[in-house]
């Protein structure tokens, strides 16, 4: 298989992440080596080879199905295809059809747009690169970027809530209803446990290879930490420091100037085995990662020892409920993790996904919102 048909594949995935769906390094692999078993000139071989691989779950179906019509062929009015269904019986000539604005007619073909799981060009900003934004462009983004950091991981409580559709008999409710009726428990009252936000760390990497992408990282974890209980965020670049008191005040200005004021390394060197050493030695050891989504924040460029980061991410990995690995220079269509930091760190990642953009950012906080089993991908 060709280095550039790699590439697309691998670029795919980021669109059905961008989508919603969960598409994992592990699913990219499955995908890769489906490529080398089909006719990669048969549309329909293609097609089949990766709806088989990267589709888990009945409602992503459609998802997939629009995303294949967008990425490859341009287009979005493919016929929703279901499993059984013969691949032959597809129209070869389905043309994307957009609607006039007034609704009055329809309007030409829009060849070569991608449907709204794609870039739009109406959303500038949203698509356009952080190491590109105007200091104007960035305050813009910044408003934006308060409103994407609501979604959190959830887990479910041990403690139960009233709910009209629970299971479980809600017996001192009852008994505390029926001093109305004389004793006796004419309403039936059940509870079911509740759900809770998930513990989330955040290891955001401040080196200078990261300059580019560190303040609006930060803004974004500013809105994290802003949204609620149970957020820790850490900085690292040769050293790791503890950030969460300091973004934890309303103004994002004043939040990134505290924190360039604490973090004494910033756009310095990397240290990203280190780093992680010393989160997992002490605060690790505090249980903090224990049941905690853990978000990185990183390019992956290590300068040292890229072995450690090896060795550090598979501690990590074995205590945390997942992991997802943001980089900012996954966003280029070119990118490979040729830094041998990256390369250490991918067999312990759940999720890899870009953080190069407001878009990018905006389904980062859908992935986080979704994520429902330990170590899913």
């Amino acid at each position: 298989m060709s280095e550039a048909l790699t590439r697309h594949i691998v670029t795919f995935g980021r669109v059905l992440r961008e989508a919603g769906m969960e598409v994992g390094p592990g699913r990219i692999a499955d995908a890769l080596r489906g490529m080398d078993h089909v006719d990669i000139a048969d549309q329909e071989q293609v097609f089949w080879a990766l709806r088989t691989t990267l589709v888990a779950r009945r409602e992503d179906l459609e998802t997939f199905d629009r995303a294949f019509d967008a990425w490859f062929l341009r287009r979005a009015g493919r016929a929703l295809l279901r499993r059984d269904a013969d691949p032959r019986s597809v129209h070869k000539d389905a043309k994307r059809v957009r609607r006039d604005p007034r609704g009055t007619r329809e309007a030409a073909p829009a060849e070569g747009e991608p449907d709204s799981i794609g870039h739009s060009v109406h959303e500038v900003l949203r698509e356009k690169d952080f190491a590109a934004m105007s200091p104007e462009e960035l305050a813009e983004a910044r408003r934006l970027i308060a409103d994407m950091a609501t979604a959190r991981p959830n887990r479910r409580s041990h403690r139960l809530r009233r709910h009209r559709r629970g299971r479980i008999l809600d017996m001192r409710g009852m008994a505390r209803d029926s001093l109305a009726t004389g004793g006796d428990p004419v309403a039936r009252r059940f509870r079911r446990r509740a759900e809770t936000p998930r513990k989330l760390v955040v290891l955001c990497d401040v080196s200078g290879s990261m300059e580019a992408y560190s303040r609006a990282l930060l803004l974004y974890l500013h809105a994290v930490v802003r949204s609620g209980r149970g957020v820790e965020v850490f900085a690292f670049g040769t050293r790791l420091t503890h950030l969460t008191s300091e973004l934890r005040t309303r103004d994002p200005e004043q939040a990134l100037a505290r924190a360039s004021e604490r973090v004494v390394d910033w756009a310095s060197g990397t240290r990203i085995g280190a780093s992680l050493k010393r989160y997992n030695d002490v605060w690790g050891r505090r249980a903090l990662t224990r049941g905690a989504v853990v978000l990185i924040a990183s390019d992956g460029w290590e300068r040292q020892d890229h072995e450690l980061v090896g060795r550090e991410m598979e501690r990590l990995h074995r205590a945390a409920y997942a992991v997802v690995w943001v980089n900012p220079v996954k966003g280029h269509p070119d990118y490979q993790p040729l830094a041998a930091g990256m390369r250490a760190a991918l067999a312990h990642i759940d999720r890899f996904v870009p953080g190069h953009n407001l878009s990018s950012l905006e389904a980062l906080g859908g992935l986080l919102s979704q994520i429902e089993r330990r170590h899913g991908g």
